[in-house]
């Protein structure tokens, strides 16, 4: 395995992780999960040789959706 394709996956899941905690409401937190998620698609997608577009919108979805439904509530 080359090494370029094995760190890239690593280092773009570093940055989905320390961004995690980003956002306050329901729809900041969705549109930074959207991203995370739409760069870990293409990140996996692109490892794997898959067609791009597929992953990008399945990530994008899931990760909006859990952004939005973890957001904190006020008590």
């Amino acid at each position: 395995m080359n090494t370029r394709t094995f760190l890239t996956p690593v280092l773009l899941g570093a940055v989905a992780l320390s961004l995690t905690a980003c956002g306050d409401t329901m729809g900041e937190r969705a549109v930074t999960g959207g991203a995370m998620g739409a760069g870990t698609g293409l990140a996996v997608g692109a490892v794997a040789g898959w067609p791009l577009l597929a992953p990008v919108l399945v990530g994008t979805a899931v990760g909006a959706g859990i952004g939005a439904a973890t957001t904190k509530t006020k008590d």
